[in-house]
């Protein structure tokens, strides 16, 4: 087994209690964070790791800490912990078992970009996750690893726990300091960015609750320690997010570069049923499908690109041969129109129609033309939607690429007025 960072004491009895989270070495790095190092310290640590962002978009950490200005002040950290790409559930797993290890990583952060403020933008349907960090953040100003006056470094900070209402736009950066604010959840118009104007119009840096929790680790043990791991341009260990038709769905923590096919086989037991692979989406439910010929590709960014699809939030959904890669279409596009927060027209109008022109081809009504239709309707949102929810990837990647890689499904379905997998 591959060492772990992020879920290496998962496991250990009782480490969401602080005693036992600091037997363990926690916050350890907090402590040689404030009494040996500079806030810029910290921020070219984590540059040097190479540690990029696990919630998607994969941007590198430190750069992203170095935009935010020295010269306007107040800044703040938020935690962006809203979760809602369907086949994700690694910060779930971090917060409901290790929610000392996210606290005491937002304290270091916080410190090294200058922020005594910092907020968890938590998923509202995560009661587990709220209970846990409630309970955790009481626990560390009980001891003085929140507050002021930190462990007697002079710095300062508060944490506040914010539940979202349950809206998969939240997730995208803007939205969610929109509805923190108290705002409807939509994104917004982009430069600025949070960086200078964030949150109440300050410099904010906004951070995955995963790509937070590598960053004791990494001031801990080193930043060469840290990119020693990976591949050169995908550093660190990723949570992998597993399911769908596997024997042992689940939480497993790689090195970047791990092959797919050695978390499917090795780790999550193969296929179930003694059924043949068909498909995967590799990086939750917005990234371009791959076909079973791409199982060996490794696990990274750089890779998964040059595959065709991403990385994404690293939740990997396993379909095997018994799939209808229409349905399956369906049932996502189903979720996006229904998530759609209607700021812009076309990804209002276009995600509605896509469901609509799927579900005739779905039920037997499926007219020719119609897979050119969805083309087109998909040639409309691409790069033109107000924020990437409905690009590609995004709302658009699951029929664009089921098109583009089981076309001859979609022309069965039309051609015999029926599914074939049912």
């Amino acid at each position: 087994m591959p060492e772990k960072i992020v879920l290496k004491n998962a496991d250990v009895p009782g480490i969401a209690d602080i005693d036992v989270y600091m037997q363990h070495g926690g916050y350890e790095g907090l402590r040689k964070a404030l009494k040996e190092c500079t806030p810029d310290q910290i921020t070219d640590m984590v540059k040097k790791s190479g540690l990029r962002g696990r919630g998607g978009a994969g941007f590198p950490t430190g750069t992203k800490w170095g935009f935010i200005p020295k010269n306007i002040w107040p800044h703040y950290l938020v935690c962006n912990a809203d979760e809602g790409e369907p086949g994700t559930f690694k910060d779930r797993d971090i917060m409901e078992k290790l929610p000392h290890e996210l606290i005491e990583a937002i304290a270091i952060s916080s410190y090294a970009i200058g922020a005594n403020l910092a907020f968890i933008y938590l998923r509202g349907e995560y009661k587990k996750a709220y209970e846990m960090l409630s309970k955790a953040i009481a626990q560390a100003r009980e001891k003085g690893f929140l507050g002021k006056n930190i462990l007697g470094s002079g710095f300062d900070l508060d944490i506040i726990l914010h539940r979202g209402a349950g809206s998969y736009e939240c997730g995208e950066e803007t939205a969610l300091l929109e509805s923190l604010e108290g705002k409807r959840g939509m994104p917004r118009l982009k430069p600025p960015y949070p960086a200078t104007n964030g949150l109440y119009d300050k410099p904010t840096v906004i951070n995955n609750v995963e790509t937070l929790a590598n960053v004791p680790h990494i001031v801990l043990n080193g930043p060469e320690w840290y990119a020693g791991i990976g591949t050169p341009k995908s550093t660190g260990t990723r949570v992998f997010s597993i399911s769908g038709h596997v024997k042992r769905p689940g939480n497993y923590e790689l090195p970047m570069g791990t092959p797919l096919r050695v978390l499917i086989e090795d780790y999550a037991g193969g296929m179930r049923n003694g059924h043949a692979l068909k498909a995967v989406i590799p990086g939750g439910s917005s990234t371009p499908v791959l076909t079973a010929d791409k199982i060996d590709t490794p696990l990274d960014f750089e890779s998964m690109a040059a595959a065709g699809s991403s990385l994404g939030s690293a939740a990997v959904i396993v379909m095997d041969e018994t799939t209808c890669m229409v349905r399956t279409a369906l049932r996502l596009a189903h979720f996006y129109a229904h998530e759609s927060c209607g700021k812009c027209t076309p990804c209002r109008q276009g995600t509605y129609f896509i469901e609509r022109v799927l579900d005739r081809i779905e039920h037997g009504h499926g007219r020719e033309g119609d897979i050119d239709l969805l083309l087109d309707i998909t040639d409309n949102i691409i790069g033109k939607s107000f924020c990437p929810f409905a690009d590609y990837p995004g709302a658009c990647g699951p029929v664009v690429s089921t098109i583009k890689r089981f076309r001859e499904e979609y022309e069965q379905h039309i051609r015999e007025q029926r599914c074939p997998y049912q």
